[in-house]
């Protein structure tokens, strides 16, 4: 029986003998209590009442005959009553998106798929007294605390375990090794620390494994090698150290490998071509060290392939032209020296990355590389070719051997050379002891780093025209931005012109040129050059033709995705467990807004203006100080007690979070001191009416991937609230906050796969 109604739903329906399923779900216009005498049907095997607006308790004498109850996303309260336990029959309860409180008896059931999201004390060890025929057990997003109970290996027919999300901490419990049909296990996003436990290799099972995000630390277990059906494996923004164990790429299936943002060593081996299967490699910011192996041909299905931010050395391998499925390749920040092959232009490839080696030689033209921009090639300073990658022009070959080429150099280029350095090195001399007489103070380029490009006022004024509005992108705390040409420069740039009248300008452009000297990473503002003088200071910057988040979030213009919206947070997250967790020295931010985010050509999110950010090279991250940072967007501990702190980044992110899904400032007229954004958001999550707080158009009902988008908004702001945390210790770190905002977005686009196979 269906019913499509709006109000509440009468008594007289406990008078219909015979009823097998009552069906009143997904109307949003239901409300009032549950009649309890619908649950004296003898005969009801499945009640489905989900998403609407039941309020209330669940009478104290349900449970009977029930094979499904499904209640979730109404605003049912009280205690899940102990009757439950009486149910035999029961293969699928679904109580999640309410606010029940206490504990949960001491069901046997046959399948679980969800537990209430406002359960967040500890699970009870009486876990393992759950029936042994239960299939799945899922709590993720649930702020739950504590340790993962032992008892949970007693639960044998367990098929899919998922934890993520929490605040779980200890060490994962050996037990779960005796869950030999677990199929997927997800600890992700947590605070687990301790090792690895090799008991996890006896889960002959095992599908996907996903361990990121949290603080395990020693070295992988070697028996990894010998789980022959694990399709999908993460570890990544964990504390792994030691080398690769020797059999670990002895996996046939392997899919997806993400080791990313650990402390790995040694030289990848050999074997990782006999990974045929695999679509998605993620091995940065480690430190392996040694050659890219030639056999990485063997990996025939890969399409991602990120080795950045390790110390690899040697060649890129010729063998890679030949991984014809390959899409995106990033081996930037490392020690590669030698040629790009040529192979790679016939290639695929959407993005490109050999960014700070030291490659020398051609770029290859045409091909992939003609969608290129020269960031892909920055700091390599061998590297020739055209002069939309900035690189001076290849040497033209004549023909001439190379020893006919040497002796004509020494011959006719050698002694005019060492003439005219000389002559230089004299007019040099001469003007500086002029400059020493007539100028009273010389140019201050004491921060100044070693590869920038050095820009007079004189270039600068003409490449903008004087200044003028027409070529002005913003304005900030301690002057502007304008957009600009260079001479000699095919490509514009950002000139960011600091107004030295202000107090406190000349320490921002001293903070922000040190911090961007040390910083390299794909999601921070790249720094090409500046001018520094005493009387004129700029930063020249990489342009960034999409602007800044904020015109994109608040325009009736321009308009973001859902899926665009993810990949902008995911950025941004990305830069900040970089700063926090992966650069030699801590870095704070201190000023995260949708202003300070810029998006290339790509709509690739860059962090940006340094000017107030916090250094921390003794590795401490914590300081007292009288901050600038943006109201709505500074941690309450900013204001109350000055402080300082990675957790403040968190804090300022989360409410970045709530800005982008939300199109609403924290500074929003309808916001209050008693309710503001945070509050907002919680109270609409509670109330289950997130579509009421989300960004307009953002999810439609007529969208055939509505359920999964609203899933993953869902678990978006589950996770904002664990960074808006009130006081700092207990908020999650940028770590976890990137690896729950990939596993969302994987999530959502293997649910939108699905629905499109099925269409």
């Amino acid at each position: 029986m269906s019913i499509f109604t709006v109000g509440e739903l009468p008594e007289e329906l406990g008078n219909l003998a015979g009823l097998e399923s009552l069906t009143a779900s997904f109307n949003d216009f239901l409300f009032g209590s549950i009649p309890s005498s619908i649950f004296n049907l003898s005969s009801l095997m499945e009640l489905s009442l989900q998403q609407n607006q039941f309020s209330g308790s669940l009478p104290s004498n349900m449970g009977l005959s029930l094979v499904k109850l499904s209640l979730f996303f109404n605003k049912l309260t009280g205690k899940i009553p102990t009757s439950i336990t009486n149910a035999s029959q029961l293969i699928m309860l679904e109580l999640n998106r309410n606010s029940f409180t206490g504990s949960i008896p001491d069901l046997d059931i046959g399948n679980i798929k969800q537990f209430s999201d406002e359960w967040y004390p500890p699970i009870p060890s009486s876990i393992g007294n759950l029936s042994t025929s239960l299939v799945t057990f899922s709590a993720s997003n649930c702020g739950i605390r504590g340790v993962i109970p032992s008892e949970i290996g007693n639960l044998s027919s367990l098929q899919t375990l998922d934890l993520s999300g929490n605040q779980f901490t200890g060490s994962i419990p050996t037990t779960i090794g005796k869950l030999k049909q677990l199929g997927i296990l997800y600890l992700y996003g947590n605070q687990l620390q301790g090792y690895i436990p090799h008991h996890l290799c006896r889960i002959s099972n095992l599908l996907e494994l996903y361990l990121s995000g949290n603080m395990l630390t020693s070295s992988i277990p070697e028996y990894f090698g010998e789980l022959k059906s694990l399709q999908t494996l993460s570890f990544a923004s964990n504390k792994l150290n030691s080398t690769l164990p020797s059999n670990f790429f002895n996996l046939p299936g392997l899919i997806v490998l993400d080791l990313s943002s650990n402390y790995l060593s040694g030289q990848l081996p050999d074997q990782i071509g006999s990974l045929t299967g695999i679509n998605y490699l993620d091995l940065s910011s480690n430190k392996f060290s040694a050659n890219v192996p030639n056999t990485i041909d063997g990996c025939e299905s890969l399409e991602f392939l990120f080795l950045s931010n390790n110390m690899l050395n040697g060649s890129i391998p010729e063998s890679l032209g030949k991984v014809r499925g390959l899409r995106n390749l990033d081996l930037s920040n490392n020690n590669l020296s030698g040629v790009i092959p040529e192979s790679l232009k016939n290639l695929g490839l959407e993005s490109f990355n050999v960014s700070y080696n030291k490659l020398q030689g051609k770029i290859p033209d045409g091909g992939c590389f003609a969608n290129f921009s020269f960031e892909s090639f920055v700091q390599n300073s061998g590297l020739c070719g055209a002069a939309r990658f900035q690189v001076p022009p290849c040497p033209r070959n004549r023909g001439r051997s190379r020893s006919e080429t040497v002796a004509l150099i020494m011959k006719y280029v050698v002694p005019p050379f060492i003439a005219a350095v000389i002559l230089v090195l004299i007019l040099v001399f001469l003007l500086k002891r002029r400059r020493q007489k007539n100028t009273p103070a010389s140019a201050d380029v004491s921060s100044v780093g070693v590869s920038w490009k050095i820009v007079s006022e004189r270039e600068l004024t003409q490449g903008t025209s004087s200044f003028s509005e027409i070529n002005l992108l913003g304005r900030g705390s301690f002057g502007s931005v304008f957009k600009a040409m260079l001479s000699n420069e095919t490509d514009v740039v950002a000139v960011k012109v600091f107004n030295l009248e202000l107090e406190g300008a000349l320490k921002s452009f001293d903070t922000e040129s040190r911090i961007l000297s040390t910083i390299r990473h794909r999601n921070l503002i790249k720094i090409l050059g500046c001018c520094s003088n005493e009387h004129f200071k700029a930063l020249i910057l990489a342009y960034m033709p999409n602007g800044s988040l904020d015109k994109w979030l608040h325009s009736d213009v321009y308009v973001l995705d859902l899926m665009q919206r993810l990949g902008i947070a995911i950025d941004v997250a990305l830069a900040l467990e970089y700063l926090h967790h992966n650069h030699t020295f801590t870095i704070v931010h201190c000023d995260i807004k949708p202003n300070n985010v810029l998006l290339d050509e790509d709509m690739t999110a860059h962090v940006g203006d340094f000017g107030i950010s916090k250094l921390f090279e003794d590795r401490e991250a914590v300081a007292h100080t009288i901050t600038m940072a943006t109201i709505g967007y500074a941690a309450p501990e900013y204001g109350s007690e000055g402080k300082v702190s990675t957790q403040g980044d968190v804090y300022s992110y989360g409410i970045l979070l709530l800005e982008i899904f939300t199109s609403k400032k924290p500074t929003d007229d309808m916001f209050s001191a008693e309710m503001g954004i945070k509050e907002w958001v919680g109270k609409a999550l509670q109330e289950n009416r997130m579509s009421g707080v989300v960004a307009p158009g953002l999810l439609s009902r007529q969208d055939p991937h509505f359920s999964a988008m609203e899933q993953c908004v869902s678990s978006v702001f589950d996770l904002v609230m664990k960074c808006l945390a009130f006081s700092p210790d207990e908020r999650i770190n940028m770590m976890q906050v990137a690896a729950s905002l990939h596993k969302f977005k994987v999530t959502l686009e293997a649910a939108k796969k699905r629905q499109s196979r099925r269409s």
